[in-house]
């Protein structure tokens, strides 16, 4: 299906209060919508629920699977569960995969063999009420994620290193309902808007017209002629689309694609960031 590319990038920013969806673009933490439990994606490496990072409604020009989709919910491995490499157990992953599914369930899965999902949400999901989280598999042995006993929100601040904590005006309840809204706003200035990041030095696909956010005076690579361009200087770490900053090299994505930060759902990158591209359902982050 042909569809426009963006015109504008979208910073996104974590707000001090939780979500009323009525003014606000989505919601970190918490619960996702309008979905039945079964239809909650488990952990093929643990049986456990994936934890529910954040539900972002999707601006109309970013609705590339049509206009009936609205928004997308993306889940992650429980942060203490993403800590080694994961003991994959084929028992566990086959019970796991023969269970019922959403019908616009995307599974992914990182460098480490951990397990990530992305949830396409109609405009009635979206505005539905908060799913709650299935039971674990019989199976499962894994330790119980904290998530599930305080919420998303709290089992960050809990273990989160003290510039991560700063992101919080104070403790998040110990709720799993417990949410932060996100704001957008547009981006006064990116370049990248509508092109797809990609590394020239390692790009597979054809050139997007994409540049990085910083460059090297006279094309001297080293660390005294490094400089950002003056238009990268004000965009926010979490944003839709545009410019990408990721901790190492950008990994090829489309235009339509989410970076964001531990913080902006709680997971464990290891001190980095992540992109997910929500047109090619692709997944990458990188420790810092």
């Amino acid at each position: 299906m042909a569809f426009a590319l963006p015109s504008r990038a979208y910073d996104l920013q974590m707000l001090d209060r939780p979500v009323d969806r009525a003014r606000d673009q989505g919601w970190v933490y918490g619960l996702p919508p309008g979905i039945k439990s079964e239809e909650w994606p488990l952990d093929p490496v643990s049986g456990y629920p994936l934890m529910h990072g954040f539900t972002l409604l999707l601006p109309e020009d970013y609705r590339v699977h049509g206009p009936d989709i609205v928004a997308v919910s993306f889940f992650a491995t429980a942060p203490d569960h993403n800590d080694g490499g994961a003991p994959d157990d084929p028992e566990v992953r086959e019970a796991v995969m023969a269970r019922p599914a959403h019908p616009r369930l995307s599974r992914m899965t990182d460098i480490l063999d951990y397990e990530y999902a992305a949830l396409l949400l109609t405009k009635a999901e979206y505005k539905g009420p908060f799913a709650m989280p299935p039971a674990p598999l019989a199976l499962a042995t894994a330790e119980r994620p904290r998530w599930l006993d305080v919420g998303g929100a709290s089992a960050f601040y809990e273990a989160a290193a003290p510039y991560a904590r700063k992101m919080f005006a104070g403790p998040p309840r110990a709720d799993l309902s417990e949410t932060r809204a996100i704001g957008m706003t547009p981006r006064a200035n990116d370049p990248n808007a509508g092109k797809g990041p990609q590394d020239e030095h390692t790009r597979k696909n054809p050139p997007t017209g994409y540049q990085s956010y910083y460059y090297f005076v006279g094309g001297v690579v080293n660390g005294d002629n490094y400089r950002l361009h003056d238009w990268a200087k004000d965009h926010a770490p979490n944003h839709l689309g545009g410019t990408m900053r990721p901790m190492q090299v950008e990994p090829e994505m489309s235009p339509f694609y989410i970076e964001f930060e531990e913080y902006f759902g709680g997971y464990n990158f290891g001190g980095g960031n992540a992109q997910l591209d929500f047109r090619d359902m692709k997944f990458d982050w990188a420790c810092s």
